[in-house]
């Protein structure tokens, strides 16, 4: 077998960030997906956003399921933490190692399979906690592994390769990660890098549950005629609902923006991300509109795309739970275990 290597000789004039570092730096291994797949084009966008946020990669803990969208993690990142757990179990893993060290950059990836069907519950409990994570959903409504089957969040109606009609209701996750109490909301297609690169930096740099559902296209079994998750019907029937830029509070603000409605949103760290409406009426602050603007949309037949909603003031689990500021992993036997009279004391209270 033949593996096909990166040259490792770069131009020298290679643009570099603040940090030194190249968007080669950033890159992981050659992709083994099938060529013109969308899941190529978000892991593109991840090295993208990371190399424009001056990320160090060795602050970043990506962690994945099953499917084909959890291979991708290996093809950015390179020199990041990595964790490829079981079907669906992502969202717990990550839990689990968040709690551990807090300092760390979380990345979730997982498929419309790996988090809408066996994951589901997961993908639950992991919103609703509000774990300080970015969970990117690279939803293509087919099981690809497994020769193309509907998946969980395939249309209703929509045909597979062969001609099947979807009969099942699909799963809205966009519209979960809403009512579940998600902080940071969006929907992006990986065909529209533009849209989705300030979409990743936006969900990096903010403090709390962040997801992000983005339609990647298959190539090999949905992207045909009567699909509904094809570059086609996505591009004919997407509904953008704003455009975005993340700005860092270090460079000065000297962009020239055409006149309309602007939002600017302070995240936590001191980052501003400027947020432009297309429509007047649209509020992202407000997470009931922006479930009521989703189904209106659906009803249509249209796919909004853009940041739906986001909580400029929202907190994590480690606020929740009241945890030290210093990372658990790093704490001592003294501190982790400080006696039987603690424990009694807890066990009092309980009663």
């Amino acid at each position: 077998m033949t593996y096909l290597a990166k040259p490792k000789l770069l131009r020298p004039d290679t643009p570099v960030n603040a940090l030194g570092y190249t968007r080669r730096d950033y890159e992981g291994a050659i992709s083994t997906l099938c060529a013109g797949c969308g899941h190529d084009s978000i892991s593109a966008a991840v090295v993208q956003a990371c190399f424009d946020l001056d990320i160090q990669p060795h602050r970043v803990a990506k962690l994945s399921g099953i499917g084909c969208s959890s291979k991708t993690p290996d093809y950015f990142l390179g020199a990041s933490h990595g964790f490829n757990s079981v079907h669906g179990r992502m969202p717990s893993v990550l839990t689990g190692a968040a709690l551990a060290n807090r300092d760390l950059i979380y990345l979730g990836i997982s498929g419309d399979g790996d988090s809408a069907s066996i994951g589901i519950g997961q993908f639950a409990h992991v919103m609703r906690r509000g774990v300080n994570m970015t969970y990117i959903v690279e939803n293509n409504g087919v099981y690809g592994l497994t020769k193309g089957q509907f998946s969980a969040t395939a249309d209703k109606g929509s045909k597979s390769k062969r001609g099947v009609e979807n009969t099942d209701s699909p799963v809205d996750l966009v519209a979960l990660a809403l009512q579940l109490g998600a902080t940071y909301v969006a929907r992006s297609f990986s065909g529209d890098k533009a849209q989705l690169v300030p979409l990743i930096k936006g969900a990096l740099l903010h403090r709390g549950a962040a997801f992000i559902d983005v339609i990647s296209p298959c190539v090999t079994f949905n992207n045909h005629a009567g699909s509904t998750k094809s570059y086609d019907y996505v591009r004919e029937h997407n509904e953008v609902l704003n455009r975005l830029d993340v700005l860092m509070p270090r460079q000065a603000i000297t962009a020239d923006y055409p006149p309309g409605s602007v939002s600017e949103i302070r995240q936590h760290d001191g980052s501003t991300l400027r947020l432009r409406k297309l429509a007047e009426d649209y509020e992202p602050n407000d997470r009931v509109g922006a479930m009521s603007h989703l189904q209106a949309h659906a009803e249509r037949g249209e796919i909004v795309t853009g940041l739906l909603y986001v909580d400029p003031q929202a907190s994590d689990l480690h606020e929740h739970l009241n945890t030290v500021a210093q990372p658990l992993n790093t704490l001592g036997a003294d501190r982790l275990c400080p006696g039987s009279a603690a424990l009694d004391k807890l066990n009092a209270a309980l009663r």
